[in-house]
């Protein structure tokens, strides 16, 4: 569930809505009916997210093509969105957001490290499944979208590295281990959980790969977290780009 914004539902068989087959590619950009009253904006963003989802990275889709996906005429699209930039930015911002939600609900801390792994490869493959178009918009536009969405995107993972790192700080295990070698860990466990997204949205769920892929991220998991329990910072293993410009 993405939270501001009414959901945008897992993109699944709709009667109003062709899907592409190898037969009919252009199938899918049929328009649907026109979204009730006040869902016009939740209509943009969920059509946006099925044409890259099913066609073309973001950049590459006209804004007409979203609208006429969603069912609007084009001039609509511009009462709830500046440009296509500022849509794709939403969907982005969205996504973290919701990503930041789920670890503060999740009250990691409060778990005995030993089961930190499993409850946490397991939590985040059901969160990346049940918002897949999501995720397969983040995944498609961080290393080919446009110069201002790979930003964001790698903006929103630095804020997101930062909120675990406030959450590990609150474990007993790590109380040895300086504030930035904090975020040094959660930067290996944000981009391990960032690899294992990638990789879920390729094997079904009941798929025989599935199970491995969470037991081979769980292991992952596992032996950063034992490495770290050997750790011992020291005030010259400060990383000098974590310095403020205050610090000279």
């Amino acid at each position: 569930m993405v939270a501001g914004w009414s959901r945008v539902e897992p993109m699944a068989a709709r009667p109003d809505t062709m899907t592409r087959s190898a037969d009919n590619p252009s199938a899918g950009t049929a328009r649907r009916t026109a979204p009730r009253r006040g869902e016009a904006r939740k209509a943009l963003m969920q059509a946006a997210l099925e044409l890259v989802s099913t066609e073309a990275n973001f950049s590459a889709i006209s804004l007409r093509r979203i609208a006429r996906q969603a069912g609007v005429v084009p001039t609509a699209f511009y009462r709830h969105f500046e440009d296509l930039d500022a849509l794709g930015l939403t969907l982005v911002e969205e996504t973290f957001r919701e990503l930041r939600r789920l670890l503060q609900d999740a009250d990691l801390s409060a778990l005995p490290l030993k089961g930190l792994t499993r409850h946490s490869v397991e939590l985040f493959a059901h969160h990346v499944r049940d918002n897949r178009l999501l995720f397969q918009f983040v995944v498609k536009e961080r290393f080919s979208g446009t110069a201002p969405m790979r930003a964001a995107i790698h903006d929103e993972i630095r804020v997101l590295t930062h909120a675990l790192a406030a959450i590990f700080a609150r474990f007993d295990e790590f109380s040895h281990i300086a504030e930035t070698d904090l975020r040094m860990l959660s930067d290996l466990v944000v981009n391990t959980v960032i690899a294992l997204s990638e990789r879920i949205l390729e094997v079904a769920a009941n798929h025989p790969e599935d199970t491995a892929l969470m037991l081979r991220a769980e292991k992952q998991l596992r032996l950063i977290f034992m490495g770290v329990g050997q750790w011992e910072s020291r005030p010259e293993d400060r990383d000098e780009t974590d310095r403020s410009p205050a610090d000279g």
